[in-house]
């Protein structure tokens, strides 16, 4: 029986990958003219791929999605500091807040056709290499979206981290929220357990994200820093545990 099911699982994401594959693929040749057009039609056609994705998500690799604490979203500008576990969040990011602009690395901006519109939609790349340079272009960016009431997305621990795993939170977020004075939005979430990193099979069920009171503008790098860790790690250690997955735990010193 355990045999059968993973065989189904595996089908099923199998058909679901090569879906998705297919139809983002299509979307990015046939839309490539409105790389020309207003920013705001851009994003439109991006809610559509977004929201066919999850339709796809849903009817063929059972795979759902539910929001709790949407009213701590303010309705201007703010940053969202959010767990980054799997591929699929950052599938829903322009559904969950319209038009953000989302801190990625700087090579992601360079693949043929999807970096182009990743540009076009007010992406803010970060170049590791670069450092001084680098936060120096990330807060020009940033201030250019706060200006426009775009929400700020970054994910602190600066990658995928997997269910159970811990990597240290890094000092962009900190930097994003001493220089712009913004309040911070932590997003949990447990989409590790259904579409792990690395892995082709997605497990049917409903993630979850979680968006927590807001930390206020103001608070020293230090305090603001401890505040999100906690936050976000015992919501997100909350949401894994009651979805049956793997608690993180973190090494002593790491709200220090």
């Amino acid at each position: 029986m355990a045999f059968a099911t993973m065989a189904i699982s595996k089908a099923r994401a199998i058909v679901f990958t090569a879906l998705a594959v297919c139809w983002t693929g299509f979307l990015c040749l046939i839309m490539l003219w409105t790389l020309f057009l207003p920013k705001r039609t851009l994003i439109s056609i991006l809610h559509v791929w977004q929201r066919h994705l999850s339709w796809i998500e849903r009817n063929v690799a059972g795979l759902d999605y539910r929001v709790i604490g949407h009213h701590y979203i303010p309705k201007g500008a703010c940053i969202i500091a959010a767990k980054h576990q799997s591929v699929w969040e950052t599938l829903k990011l322009h559904l969950l807040f319209g038009d953000p602009a989302i801190v990625l690395k700087k090579e992601l901006m360079d693949i043929p056709v999807w970096g182009w519109y990743a540009r076009r939609s007010g992406m803010i790349p970060v170049d590791r290499g670069a450092r001084s340079k680098a936060l120096s272009l990330m807060m020009k960016a940033a201030h250019e979206a706060a200006d426009a009431r775009c929400k700020i997305v970054i994910f602190p621990q600066g990658t995928r981290v997997s269910s159970g795993e811990w990597k240290p939170y890094k000092i962009g977020v900190a930097a994003l929220y001493q220089e712009l004075n913004l309040p911070i939005i932590p997003m949990a979430l447990n989409s590790g357990i259904f579409w792990p990193k690395k892995s082709l099979i997605k497990k049917s069920g409903v993630i979850t994200v979680e968006f927590l009171p807001p930390i206020p503008p103001g608070l020293s790098r230090e305090d603001m820093m401890r505040q999100l860790q906690a936050s976000l790690e015992d919501a997100t250690n909350k949401l894994m545990r009651d979805a049956g997955g793997t608690e993180t735990i973190m090494p002593d010193g790491a709200l220090a």
